[in-house]
């Protein structure tokens, strides 16, 4: 049968599950590759898929663009956390996680061949959705700090541009970008009629007294601002598949065509268990990603000593770091030998964009105190062994 071309061939392979089945063949690897937390969601939302179950119309197809008792918790918690009202100028669309959110948002604001600006490292789904729609990613270096370039932003706008998609706090890079850069490429998206899509998943997960900043919040910006939001992170949610996106109420419609075609509505179990996990008490977040910021410090403290081998930027969000290795190693070779040799498992800086060196992710969320340390020494040693050699 002769071989079938599609679109698909200019898509990148996703890597999870490619560093996933490096991993396998190799047992007792310590993974710093996947971006999870280690800890379950809250009992509120295991206690609300009662409610659920107790409905018999719950088993049949809900509104495509979620059930009302969530839209209005989700408006609650975006009017305390985010200062987003959601009034008629805007709305809320749950999704199936925030990857969705940002499929549904590059279908209904693009047609083929139409741009759109990622910030380098990207997150590598951003670039595969942007592919998958037959557009083209127009790449912009961060700073040597992974910081945004917002002059850089507005020099790489063209006619065919239709939005510029930030991460704050990134993934991969960790990096919290400032309320006045966010506000100024809001500015540019604004004066240039384009949209500004705002990614932030990582939301809660910020440290040292750094405090979110959302664009949306922004005054006069919710013509042209699409944020993007998960309960996978913060609630250990991964599996649950719930996100949620704030659009201007002039997408709805085209958002729910693609929603309605794609998905027909959010799983409607996992939509209770995000309301019962939006009931939890302000504890739960508390303690949880207080213990991540106590993995995180002693990830940097063992970092720390590789200064002379790798550059490693302060990042104050998410849970990862992101190095630079001095080497001429390949990035996916280096992975691989680090998985084979030394049993500790990160992701290759290649797939977010990153080809002017070797850099690799470190993701620590996974951990936890009593993981992190031997996890940490395998990959200080890894690269002390491999890197020197």
């Amino acid at each position: 049968m002769e071989s079938l071309t599609s679109r698909m061939q200019a898509v990148q392979s996703p890597i999870i599950p490619v560093v996933g089945e490096l991993i396998k063949n190799s047992p007792g690897t310590i993974s710093l590759g996947q971006g999870v937390v280690s800890y379950n969601p809250p009992h509120e939302a295991i206690e609300f898929l009662a409610k659920f179950l107790a409905e018999a119309t719950n088993n049949l197809y809900k509104s495509v663009e979620g059930i009302p008792p969530l839209l209005t918790a989700l408006a609650g918690k975006l009017q305390a956390f985010n200062e987003i009202e959601i009034n008629e100028e805007n709305c809320i669309v749950v999704t199936a996680g925030s990857n969705m959110g940002f499929m549904n948002a590059i279908l209904a604001i693009t047609n083929p061949g139409d741009e759109i600006i990622l910030n380098t490292p990207y997150y590598f789904n951003h670039e595969m959705a942007i592919a998958m729609a037959g557009c083209r990613p127009v790449l912009v270096a961060t700073d040597e700090n992974y910081q945004l370039r917002p002059d850089a932003i507005a020099q790489a706008i063209t006619p065919k541009t239709r939005a510029v998609v930030t991460i704050s706090p990134n993934n991969p890079t960790g990096v919290v970008y400032s309320k006045a850069a966010l506000r100024q490429v809001n500015q540019i998206c604004s004066a240039r009629s384009i949209y500004h899509i705002s990614d932030e998943a990582y939301e809660y997960f910020t440290y040292n007294g750094i405090k979110h900043i959302s664009p949306a919040a922004f005054g006069n910006s919710s013509e042209y601002t699409i944020s993007l939001y998960s309960l996978s992170k913060a609630y250990g949610f991964a599996s649950w598949r719930i996100g949620y996106m704030v659009i201007p109420k002039h997408l709805l419609v085209p958002v729910k065509k693609v929603q309605d075609t794609i998905l027909i509505c959010p799983p409607v179990i996992s939509q209770y268990a995000a309301l019962g996990a939006l009931q939890a008490k302000d504890e739960y977040l508390k303690s949880n990603i207080g213990a991540i910021a106590q993995v995180r410090q002693l990830v940097l403290d063992s970092l720390n000593r590789l200064q002379s081998l790798c550059s490693i930027i302060p990042a104050n969000g998410a849970f990862y770091f992101f190095l630079k290795v001095h080497t001429q190693i390949d990035a996916f070779e280096l992975v691989k030998r680090l998985i084979q040799e030394h049993k500790v498992a990160v992701i290759p800086g290649t797939t977010f964009g990153m080809d002017d060196g070797c850099y690799l992710r470190v993701a620590y969320g996974a951990l936890q105190k009593e993981t992190v340390k031997e996890g940490i020494e395998r990959l200080v040693q890894g690269l002390e062994t491999i890197v020197r050699s």
